[in-house]
């Protein structure tokens, strides 16, 4: 009950924040824009406005998952509110998952809106909808969630500048870190190679989420690929919010 109500209260407090509006009109544009991009490139025009739409939803959805997810401790603690917050019957981690699950569920809601967006302009092209187009959203989504969880840690203990900057790297980062699967097998070193290894096994492999390649182009996806990413993706946030949680229980607001 207590997590519900932060939930609530930070769901409210997101909804009239501006940044959060001037992005999903930014990403409506990129959407609609698409259309005239597949006129002016050479290609399949259908493909090219799936795969700019789904791109623009991915992009700013990670945008907004940044710069609101940044600020959620940083405001209550920069406006003294903590104080009153945390002098009430509830525990820190329910404030934490209550701001976690709010951001979420506003998140969930300006996707749900592009997505709207998107498929409307599908319909327009080939006047039927293409409810496969949503797998891919789902996992966008799946995505927004571990890097909301993501910029809610670093919002415990930095700046919402800093944290920005760092939730940012942690998202370029996890979708380039297949790169280093590549360069781990030219290492000759044995040792540098492990140390490698493990980097590659504790950065996040945000490309476990995108599967906008496949469907665009009709690709087939084993099926047990989704049960990997799924679990993939509960375990990574899972694992984010308790570091989150530790490092929020740590904090001294004295």
């Amino acid at each position: 009950m207590k997590i519900r109500t932060v939930a609530l209260n930070t769901f409210k407090e997101a909804i009239r924040d501006r940044v959060l509006y001037l992005l999903l009109f930014f990403s409506a544009v990129c959407i609609i824009l698409a259309r005239l991009l597949s006129i002016l490139t050479v290609g399949d025009r259908i493909k090219i406005i799936k795969d700019v739409g789904l791109a623009s939803i991915s992009l700013f959805g990670a945008l907004m998952a940044i710069l609101m997810g940044t600020g959620l401790v940083f405001k209550e603690i920069d406006k003294k509110t903590i104080y009153t917050l945390l002098s009430k019957p509830i525990h820190r981690f329910q404030f934490l998952l209550g701001k976690f699950f709010g951001l979420v569920l506003t998140l969930l809601i300006m996707i749900a809106l592009m997505s709207v967006i998107f498929l409307a302009l599908l319909f327009f092209h080939t006047f039927h909808i293409e409810w496969r187009i949503l797998l891919p959203i789902c996992f966008v989504f799946m995505e927004l969630c571990l890097i909301t969880s993501v910029a809610l840690l670093f919002s415990c203990f930095s700046t919402p500048i800093l944290s920005s900057l760092f939730s940012l790297s942690f998202y370029i980062i996890g979708h380039l870190s297949w790169g280093l699967e590549t360069l781990i097998k030219k290492i000759p070193s044995i040792n540098m190679r492990a140390v490698f290894k493990a980097l590659y096994t504790f950065l996040p492999d945000l490309e476990n989420f995108n599967f906008k390649t496949e469907i665009v182009h009709n690709l087939p996806i084993p099926p047990d690929i989704y049960l990997y990413s799924v679990l993939y993706g509960i375990a990574y946030t899972g694992f984010v919010l308790v570091l989150a949680m530790l490092v929020f229980r740590r904090r001294d607001f004295i």
